[in-house]
């Protein structure tokens, strides 16, 4: 793959604890193309969402090497890391991380403010406006459903342009109605922004609307047979 979007290069993570080191991730590598889909599975304590975390600058590992858009993570420090995830990578949660006391407007201006536009709130509008919440901007969290969050959550993580989205279990909190229009409008926004996408998910058929998919199973980049499996474990395959 040449010039791809995001790579993680022979990744591994250890943690201590009280029973001795934990290794979570061991040699993961992954790469991910300019505008490209890709479905994480795998059992719970695999290491999907630390390698999301890592992919976003989140954590360091503990050996190997992250490249999102031609830039080591390594080589940037916390200031310089919470710079460039504003303007290159998009991440929306399973339990939205929206914050109580701002307004849906509020909320997605967020990180246009930090990155000194001074249209934030201007964009924000529009970029809720796009998800089909303009009649909620004014609402607090408290006073939207969980998909109206969602919704809310996937405006924030566009609003700035982002080359690569992480998605963790964005349907998780939310019915199975409402986790389908929701994942609708994500990969509707997706494509329209040529935005690269790792969506980690329990649900085969989500996995599946991906361009390929990809499994973890002990920390480990898994085999077909092992992605098969997971699925069916998912008793949706």
């Amino acid at each position: 793959m040449s010039n791809p979007i995001a790579r993680a290069d022979d990744l591994h993570l250890t943690l201590g604890s009280a029973a001795g080191p934990v290794n979570v991730l061991r040699g993961v590598s992954l790469t991910l193309a300019p505008g490209e889909s890709v479905g994480l599975v795998g059992p719970s304590g695999s290491g999907k969402t630390t390698l999301m975390m890592l992919l976003a600058g989140l954590e360091r590992p503990s050996r190997g090497r992250v490249v999102v858009d031609g830039t080591d993570l390594a080589s940037l420090g916390e200031d310089g890391l919470a710079r460039f995830r504003r303007k290159t990578i998009g991440i929306v949660f399973q339990s939205f991380h929206l914050v109580p006391t701002m307004t849906a407007l509020e909320n997605v201006a967020i990180p246009l403010e930090l990155a000194g536009r001074r249209d934030a709130f201007a964009a924000a509008r529009e970029g809720i406006a796009r998800v089909g919440l303009e009649e909620r901007l004014l609402h607090y969290p408290a006073q939207l459903s969980g998909g109206e969050q969602q919704r809310v959550a996937i405006a924030r993580a566009f609003v700035a342009g982002p080359k690569l989205l992480l998605a963790d279990e964005p349907t998780g909190n939310l019915d199975g109605a409402t986790g389908r229009r929701v994942m609708e409008l994500l990969f509707h926004l997706r494509a329209e922004h040529g935005t690269a996408l790792l969506l980690i998910t329990h649900d085969a058929e989500l996995a599946r609307s991906c361009d390929r998919v990809v499994g973890l199973a002990d920390g480990r980049v898994a085999g077909d047979d092992a992605i098969l499996s997971a699925l069916a474990h998912f008793g949706r395959a």
